[in-house]
């Protein structure tokens, strides 16, 4: 069985990336290493034990194949990963109250409501709960 063990999002800066994706989403840090060059080499995974083999690299998002990338996909409205909560309503005013940004605000996407946000290091993030 393969399973995914860690993606990448790529960010303006880990250390800001970092603050946000646990300070304000609520991740919790599973590894941190100063990787040399000015920006540490850090990965967040969901809290309290929640999928402990998936981590979230926040990799540094300069550079000749992750600058286009980056500016394609925000510039056409796509998130950059997807993440699902148990409420999303709930989650959206939750961070609404810590000063999040939604270019989307909750709304019902065929089997799932949807929630769009700005993660202030350069990507949209959705968040998704089945309609169940």
């Amino acid at each position: 069985m393969i399973k995914v063990a860690m993606t990448s999002v790529y960010v303006d800066d880990v250390a800001r990336a970092h603050a946000f994706y646990t300070d304000v989403l609520g991740f919790e840090t599973r590894f941190r290493m100063d990787a040399g060059g000015g920006s540490p080499f850090v990965t967040v995974g969901a809290p309290h034990g929640a999928q402990p083999d998936l981590q979230l690299l926040l990799e540094p998002g300069r550079g000749p194949i992750a600058e286009p990338y980056r500016r394609a996909v925000r510039e056409a409205g796509l998130p950059s990963i997807v993440f699902s909560v148990d409420d999303v309503r709930a989650e959206y005013e939750r961070l609404r109250g810590l000063g999040v940004l939604f270019p989307q605000e909750p709304q019902e996407q065929g089997p799932v409501l949807t929630a769009v946000l700005d993660d202030t290091v350069g990507n949209l993030i959705q968040l998704t709960q089945p309609k169940i």
